[in-house]
């Protein structure tokens, strides 16, 4: 929901421009413009370091932000366009658009199992959940954003495979991918035996062999 929506800080620039840019870089800052929301555009920039951090970790293109400006009001954004360092591949730009309560975005959405203590095969059958996918890309509305996509392992037996159709959808999200029921995860049979264990029963069962003169 909102309060789980990643805040992103950043500060008017002074001035447009190249010149304004190349003073925004010079002085350890990205910029950039917001637009969008039926508002005039703004410029900004942000802090070169920590928007890099955020872009190392990924999913930047497909995330939901909170932009936090002064003066401004927060208002919710999606990037739309990250300029990089032919040579570098640093950021030199960035573009943001504003987002409507109304608007559907695409953003991946982590999967919660819940009541794994009910499923018999992993509480007392020895058996091993094996997550195929522990995040799925959703499109939903920005105002009405999940926290999770939530499966249900109550009853679940061993060797069931978990597909998509299995989900049970908050109101208003729809996947990305929509041709087909993916795997979500699996419940795996536990193994009996290890090579190694199979090693040590056959070593165990060779003879010892016989000294002469005993």
């Amino acid at each position: 929901m909102a309060d789980k929506i990643p805040d992103l800080h950043a500060e008017v620039r002074a001035g447009t421009g190249k010149g304004a840019a190349r003073t925004a870089r010079r002085n350890g800052m990205v910029p950039g413009v917001v637009y969008g929301g039926g508002v005039d555009p703004v410029a900004l920039q942000l802090d070169f370091n920590k928007l890099l951090t955020r872009l190392r970790k990924g999913r930047f293109m497909s995330t939901l932000f909170n932009l936090k400006v002064e003066g401004h009001d927060d208002v919710r954004v999606i990037c739309r366009g990250v300029q990089r360092h032919v040579v570098k591949d640093l950021p030199t730009h960035i573009d943001f658009m504003r987002l409507k309560r109304t608007s559907r975005v695409n953003i991946f959405l982590p999967v919660e199992f819940i009541n794994e203590e009910e499923c018999k095969a992993l509480k007392s059958g020895g058996g091993t959940l094996t997550v195929v996918r522990n995040e799925v890309e959703m499109n939903v509305l920005a105002g009405e954003i999940p926290d999770h996509l939530t499966i249900d392992l109550a009853g679940r037996a061993m060797g069931d495979t978990i597909h998509f159709s299995d989900v049970q959808l908050p109101e208003g999200a729809k996947p990305v991918i929509s041709d087909r029921d993916f795997v979500i995860a699996n419940i795996a049979a536990p193994k009996t035996m290890t090579a190694d264990d199979e090693d040590d029963v056959a070593a165990d069962e060779v003879p010892a062999t016989e000294v002469d003169g005993e």
